[in-house]
């Protein structure tokens, strides 16, 4: 690959690596992290699927490279990031238990995937090299060492037989990662001295002026954005300490909630009130300069 192509490829890596660490430190949602890094993951993919396309490498070992360190980099974070994304809305809301079972559920699921390539897992972990020339150079596949059948309906000017498959281990290990965060999260969370109910003193002189059903809107609303704690708050937790606020008594809640769902039309009626309360606010405040 000429010295040009080298460095297109390192300068799009670069802002790769910068916008991710972006993420990382960023304190909002999963479900919003996560859905930043699938965008700008599947857009550097695209920018290196050009490159790569358009140009020659010069040399075996620099192709060898590109697919089985630099690619595999953007893809495997793309698997993890998109992982995450659906892990993140189909996790239980309610109690911590179910919120444990599920997140284990998803380990076992990794080591279940792992079982159908841990030779090759352990080749490319003790970073060993003698059949590179097969697992990461394109057109050189070895029907005896293909383990990954998906990669026959890959693009074969942007995939060899096993890039694939560490971006997989890749993923797996950031999935790991962060799956055990939350189970120590949980851990934490559960081992907290345990509360009747929340010390949340009324808002003086402020109450809710809406109706109940309105606030219940909100309130599951804001638990299926990942606004409050990544969505790992409990409704109920919610709607005491709501009620608590302002003073009011929600009654059954869960009941109120089926009720809007049953709901013919605008289903989230308040909040595309809210939604365009602000607007008209902003519109009037723009005509006043």
């Amino acid at each position: 690959m000429n010295q040009n192509i080298k460095s297109q490829i390192k300068n799009v890596l670069t802002t790769y690596k910068e916008n991710i660490l972006i993420i990382e430190k960023s304190d909002l949602s999963v479900v919003v992290n996560s859905s930043k890094g699938i965008q700008i993951s599947r857009d550097c993919l695209q920018q290196l699927r050009l490159i790569v396309r358009d140009n020659q490498f010069n040399s075996i070992q620099e192709e060898i490279d590109f697919f089985k360190e630099q690619k595999p980099f953007v893809y495997g974070r793309l698997k993890f990031f998109v992982k995450i994304h659906k892990s993140v809305l189909e996790r239980p809301k309610t109690s911590i238990e179910r919120q444990r079972k599920y997140i284990n559920e998803q380990l076992d699921e990794i080591d279940r995937r792992r079982k159908s390539y841990l030779d090759f897992e352990k080749y490319y972990l003790q970073k060993e090299s003698k059949l590179d020339k097969y697992y990461f150079v394109r057109g050189r596949d070895s029907y005896e060492l293909i383990s990954d059948t998906s990669h026959y309906y890959t693009d074969p000017e942007f995939s060899t037989s096993h890039d694939n498959i560490v971006a997989r281990i890749i993923a797996s290990e950031l999935l790991i990662n962060h799956y055990n965060s939350e189970l120590n999260y949980l851990r934490r969370k559960e081992l907290q001295p345990l509360k009747t109910s929340p010390t949340i003193s009324p808002l003086e002189n402020l109450s809710w002026t809406a109706s109940k059903t309105d606030l219940v809107e909100l309130i599951y609303a804001l638990q299926a954005s990942g606004a409050i704690q990544n969505g790992n708050v409990e409704i109920k937790l919610m709607a005491t300490i709501c009620e608590k606020m302002f003073s009011i008594n929600l009654g059954n809640f869960y009941r109120t909630y089926l009720e809007i769902r049953e709901r013919k039309m605008d289903r989230s009626r308040f909040l595309k009130h809210l939604k365009d309360s602000l607007n008209q606010k902003m519109e009037n405040d723009d005509q006043q300069y």
